[in-house]
């Protein structure tokens, strides 16, 4: 007589929990992660004129919220300039990671813009972001083209973004490395250029 009842209070049971799994799931893979090892950040310095050198910071992590909410770290210690002396250079006397280890870049984005491409599709986005770096903040823009794929999605930046020694607090630095290398000049102004991965579910 109580079977009935009891295959009733299971079956919801089990509805219940596949509802609360889908949920969860659902709720993961709307929050987007960025891939470090498929990511790259770039930027040119030039020096004594003529002279321009391409580095690199090789440890990134980032995040889209929910909610859109973008947030990139980048760990200054990375900064790779193929010369082990310039690294060490540029962490103590340009970025000081000893006081300042990281730079942080936020913006809201168009989550569901996003999230509404197809595979293989492409978009073009500009943003407006803060980057905060050496106790400095600045607010920049930049023109990127996202495209998605069956991961997650690249947002690659269409042209380099110049960041100015001047607007993040990094004269003093420039000119501490420009003393130490014995050169005459050092340009404070610096293109900066990233390709980003990000993925759901990570």
């Amino acid at each position: 007589m109580a079977i009935k009842p009891l295959l009733k209070t299971t079956s919801a049971l089990i509805s219940s929990v596949i509802l609360t799994s889908v949920c969860m799931i659902s709720s993961a893979q709307a929050h987007w992660s960025l891939i470090n090892d498929s990511s790259t950040l770039s930027f040119v310095t030039v020096k004594a004129d003529h002279v321009g050198e391409v580095h690199t910071f090789d440890m990134l992590s980032g995040e889209i919220e929910d909610d859109g909410m973008l947030s990139i770290t980048i760990e200054l210690t990375s900064v790779n300039t193929l010369i082990p002396i310039r690294n060490e250079r540029m962490q103590a006397m340009l970025f000081e990671t000893n006081m300042f280890p990281r730079a942080t870049v936020s913006a809201a984005i168009d989550i569901e813009a996003l999230g509404a491409l197809e595979a293989g599709s492409t978009q073009s986005l500009q943003i407006d972001f803060e980057l905060s770096v050496h106790g400095s903040e600045t607010v920049l823009a930049a023109d990127l083209q996202v495209t998605r794929t069956t991961e997650g999605l690249v947002a690659s930046t269409v042209k380099p973004i110049i960041v100015t020694a001047d607007s993040v607090g990094l004269v003093a630095g420039v000119e501490q490395l420009r003393e130490v290398a014995g050169l005459p000049i050092i340009s404070r102004a610096v293109p900066v250029s990233f390709s980003v991965v990000f993925e759901q579910g990570h």
